[in-house]
This record gives C-alpha cells, structure tokens and sequence, in this order.
C-alpha cells in the first residue's frame, strides 16, 4: 500500500472504527471491506474529507450459492487531487442482498447500479429508478449469477 493510501485508510478507521471490517493490500491495489451499514457514511466522508471525487465504477459479483455471504459490490473510487485509487467491498448475503444506493453522493452510481441490479440481483435502496437497464423487463432471473444456467433461458424460442 502506497504511503498516501495507508493514511486514507488510517483516517477512515479513526473517523469510524467500525466503518472498517477488513483492509487487502495485493498487487498494488487497496481494498477495503465495508460493513453495508456504513457505506453511505464511508462514502461521504471518502469523497468530501479525502477527496474521492470520482466514483470510477461499481459493480456486483455473485461468489457462488455455496458461499456466504454470496454476493458483494465493489466500488473503484478515484481521488483527482490526489491520484490514488481505493476500492471499497460491501458483502451481502442471499436472504438479504440489499444496500444503500450511493447516487446521492455520486449521480454516475445511477446506472451503475442499474446495471449490478439487473445482472447480479443486487437491490439498492433509495436508487431514483431501479429497474433493468440491458435485459429486457420480462427477463427471469439474473444472468450472472452462478447458478444461472450456463446456455441461459430461450424464452424467446423460434420453435
């Protein structure tokens, strides 16, 4: 972890000691593990205290029926002042694979999480518009999720 990012992550974990689960340093990158709670808060405070200004991409995973927590959503934020990158991690379970929308802190979250919503299942409270964005609106099921069948579903057969 470079100098500067250790110091971000040090005054993430004093402003909120509970806003830090877990902190990876691997391959040069930095990801920090969220507790879903509190990523409206980290957010904020990364973006008016540190200056990440740019929510460079957010997108879900479906780590496998077997696992749990099952799914997570990462954020890649990007600080224009300061040229680092940070990556924040949110874990969520199957029972319950919703969190906060960010598009009050970063209006490009919008179809970010549009697009986790409509290919992971990820539900993001208080999005502005959460429905599909690439499959069309009748689509059954999320097509990236593991157990989602590998030829996919031919509901539109030409039988």
């Amino acid at each position: 972890m470079t100098d500067k990012l250790h110091e971000f992550v040090a005054k993430l974990k004093t402003e909120g000691p509970a806003w830090v689960s877990e902190v990876k340093d691997a391959l040069g990158e930095v990801t920090v593990t969220v507790p879903r709670e509190n990523i409206l808060q980290v957010c904020l405070y990364l973006k008016t205290g540190l200056g990440f200004d740019l929510l460079a991409d957010l997108c879900g995973a479906d780590r496998g029926p077997e696992e749990e927590p099952r799914f997570e959503v990462n954020y890649h934020l990007f600080s224009t002042t300061h040229h680092q990158r940070l990556r924040l991690k949110v874990l969520l379970s199957e029972d319950d694979p919703s969190v906060k929308s960010v598009t009050s802190i970063w209006k490009t979250a919008e179809w970010h999480e549009r697009e986790t919503y409509d290919l992971v299942g990820v539900i993001f409270e208080d999005h502005p518009d959460l429905r599909r964005i690439l499959l069309p609106s009748d689509f059954d099921g999320y097509a990236l999720r593991k157990d989602y069948p590998l030829r996919g579903y031919e509901p539109y057969s030409m039988n």
